[in-house]
């Protein structure tokens, strides 16, 4: 996607050929940096602190994570050093665990001297793999909302979604917002309702800044303003992220995903999920095992802004002495998901449906 006129993606490899480039997206949206990866502790510490977040680019920086990480030190116990530390990173997310498991099976039979090489290369293939998986996505999900803009008579389609999903959250293209973006480029009109997603702001911050650099219209709104606008018929459909979506098709998503999509089903509103392949955990059957991620409390009690005098400062927001829980994400039962937006196609959400995309995963108990 383009910044200023010129195209990036979220993480690419260096000049030197060997270090990685991410955007530090703890900036944004005041400011537009990019920091080079050099080492695995520079990965890992990326990947925890949000410099990169999102399913499917924290999948993509693990695996340059491996490369940086084995570049002194290929064998097997060094990988397998290398993937404790970026597993624990993130612990929702389930594109990290894959992106491991598919850096291990390229690396882990080869001989110790091609191993540096064979990692990069899968690891590139992962980032190409994702592009053109969000691409599809959004072709998938154009459809959905040409078929509202015709319902409409041409009328601007009214979407609202959560967190951030977009390019930003991938390599490139974004999950819930590719079909957006690809709608727009379209000449389909779409309006975004954007939730600021609190408590880290990643819709006011990441899904604003990203939708107004493409020119995509929109307006961020307080979080718990969506019920009232679905209310008020304002909304004509919901499309979200997942950062582990199960075999049975609960979703995990970012902590207020499960408020939208009870407000949703209260106002017949369709409710969609746009996913890759690899957030599916074929290993789960119920959402309520998807381990939740519990963060810092002073993303609570504190906020970060742009002074008048264009400083930026974290300012406390509540008592120094009040205690505060932060947990990173809710699980959305399938039974208040309309959909699923795949690289494969548009499916129910249920298992059935998902296998029928995904057959490969069918087991003969499934069959």
């Amino acid at each position: 996607m383009n910044i200023n006129g010129k195209p990036y993606r979220t993480i690419w490899p260096a000049e030197d050929g060997w270090s990685v480039n991410i955007i530090d997206q703890t900036k944004l949206p005041h400011a537009f940096d990019l920091v080079t990866l050099r080492t695995l502790e520079d990965a890992a510490r990326a990947i925890e602190t949000m410099q990169v977040r999102g399913a499917p680019l924290i999948g993509a920086t693990a695996a340059y994570g491996v490369c940086l990480g084995l570049r002194g030190n290929a064998s097997d116990e060094a990988l397998d050093h290398v993937c404790e530390v970026l597993a624990a990173t993130r612990p929702t997310a389930i594109n990290l665990l894959w992106a491991l498991d598919e850096m291990q099976k390229a690396i882990r039979n080869q001989p110790h001297e091609v191993r540096v090489a064979k990692a990069y290369e899968r690891a590139e293939q992962i980032c190409n793999e994702d592009v053109e998986t969000n691409r599809q996505i959004g072709e998938h999900g154009l459809g959905l909302i040409r078929a509202h803009a015709e319902k409409k008579k041409g009328a601007r389609v009214e979407i609202l979604t959560h967190c951030n999903a977009g390019w930003l959250a991938t390599v490139d293209w974004g999950t819930a917002l590719a079909p957006i973006y690809r709608a727009h480029d379209e000449g389909v009109p779409v309006h975004v309702f954007v939730d600021e997603t609190r408590p880290r702001n990643q819709g006011a911050a990441l899904t604003a800044f990203e939708l107004g650099a493409h020119g995509v219209p929109h307006t961020i709104i307080a979080d718990n303003a969506g019920g009232h606008l679905m209310q008020k018929k304002l909304v004509d459909l919901c499309i979200v992220g997942t950062d582990r979506t199960t075999a049975n098709g609960d979703v995990a998503n970012k902590i207020g995903t499960y408020l939208k999509a009870l407000a949703a089903r209260d106002n017949d509103i369709p409710f969609f999920v746009a996913l890759p392949y690899s957030s599916i955990d074929w290993s789960l059957d119920d959402g309520s095992r998807i381990p939740i991620e519990e963060r810092d409390p002073r993303e609570v009690t504190h906020v970060t802004g742009k002074l008048p005098d264009g400083g930026i400062a974290t300012v406390a927001i509540a008592p120094e002495w009040s205690p505060a829980a932060n947990y990173g994400f809710d699980v959305t039962p399938m039974r208040l998901v309309t959909g699923f937006i795949t690289e494969r196609g548009v499916a129910p959400a249920t298992r059935d449906a998902l296998l029928t995309l995904y057959p490969e995963y069918r087991t003969p108990d499934a069959a």
